[in-house]
């Protein structure tokens, strides 16, 4: 619950806020659904909500909001904030950023989702799945849970769909008002690979407490552009958001050695090496030692070795000796997920295979470069037999 709406200010919105400040979820969506139909390139015009503060608050950017957004969670407020989405009298804020009388707050306020997950027979790869949780093997091109513009076509609703054709169960309720229920992590649009969904509220905390204590195996595998050396790095490189706050900027992320930078810590290690035609590529395995939005194609960019098919950190595509598109999206994927069992305590351990576009690019490679380079980098765990075959 959180704190009573404070009076004294002035929102403009256009319709878009309630009586007390609140913002109304319904008319975002009724809002956006009608620039749609008429064909508007920006939508985002229609989702931005300007507070004109009128009294001393003496509060924090992320409180504040969170009494205003409430179908956004503090969590998800401040990586709205991190993200650009929100500014403090024309400039960029941290959510610590505290505001008063005479402070202008903008925010460009992401698509509401939708209150019930509609089931869509989507297809999924599952790995494994009791009375407590499942793990999925995610494709490529899906999206977690509904979020701004993608309300439907989501894991969610695939896993809808799955539990109600077959009766076994469904998800945890928790983050069902935020309409992410059973969601324990995620994965970007574009990264394929292994990702567990609770289907028991304890089973849900649970996992979720190893995750926030980094006692979570995670593993992933991406081809990236040059030839990697040495075979094991640890990239240790503050990131935050990118100070643009132009369209296709917001959602950047960036190595940036000031106060919006956070620690993120990568390591690196190089399993195969590619060249093809003069141009070199590496298949390399990737631990996170910590969780920061696109954390690996923001480090590998900035180091030089973008991933293949990334076009927002400097990726190209990749073509096949054709001249055909092989892959045109991030070849990034989650491969390895160890965790303790929530309920019963025993150790699992998934390893996802290589599918789709990357496993294509993959074959390629090593077709085009007589095999490519095998690399022993020490401390590396990933079953690349298992993982991309032989």
């Amino acid at each position: 619950m959180g704190e009573p709406v404070e009076s004294g200010e002035v929102a403009l919105a256009g319709g878009l806020v309630l009586p007390g400040g609140k913002i109304d979820a319904d008319a975002i969506r009724r809002a956006v659904e009608s620039a749609r139909e008429q064909g508007l390139e920006d939508e985002e015009d229609v989702r931005t909500v300007r507070f004109f503060i009128k009294r001393d608050l003496d509060k924090r950017l992320d409180r504040y909001l969170v009494d205003r957004i409430a179908f956004l969670s503090r969590t998800q407020l401040q990586r709205l904030i991190d993200e650009g989405g929100v500014t403090v009298n024309g400039r960029r804020p941290k959510a610590s950023t505290r505001i008063g009388a005479g402070d202008e707050v903008e925010v460009v306020v992401p698509v509401p989702p939708e209150p019930n997950i509609q089931p869509e027979a989507i297809p999924l790869e599952v790995m494994y799945e009791d009375e407590d949780l499942i793990v999925v093997n995610k494709s490529a091109d899906i999206i977690v849970h509904p979020a701004r513009s993608h309300l439907k076509g989501t894991m969610l609703s695939a896993l809808t769909y799955h539990f109600r054709s077959l009766g076994r169960g469904g998800l945890s309720e928790v983050g069902k008002d935020l309409a992410r229920p059973g969601v324990v992590h995620r994965l970007d649009r574009h990264t394929s690979g292994c990702i567990v969904f609770a289907k028991r509220e304890e089973a849900h905390w649970k996992l979720g407490q190893q995750f926030e204590h980094r006692k979570v195996d995670k593993r992933y595998l991406a081809v990236v552009h040059g030839k990697v050396e040495p075979l094991v790095q640890v990239l240790d490189e503050p990131m935050g958001p990118h100070p643009s706050r132009e369209k296709g900027y917001r959602e950047k992320q960036v190595v940036r050695h000031d106060e919006l930078g956070k620690p993120a810590v990568t390591i690196v290690r190089v399993r195969e090496r590619y060249e093809v035609k003069g141009a070199w590529y590496s298949l390399v395995e990737l631990e996170l030692k910590t969780g920061r939005t696109h954390q690996i194609r923001v480090h590998l960019s900035y180091h030089g070795w973008p991933i293949v098919g990334d076009d927002m950190y400097g990726g190209r595509v990749y073509e096949d000796g054709t001249g055909a598109v092989l892959i045109a999206k991030q070849a990034l994927h989650a491969c390895v997920l160890g965790f303790h069992h929530p309920m019963k305590g025993e150790p699992m351990v998934f390893t996802a295979p290589v599918r789709g576009e990357m496993g294509a690019l993959i074959a390629d490679l090593r077709s085009r470069s007589g095999g490519g380079e095998r690399c022993e980098a020490p401390g590396a765990t990933v079953d690349l037999r298992a993982a991309v075959g032989a």
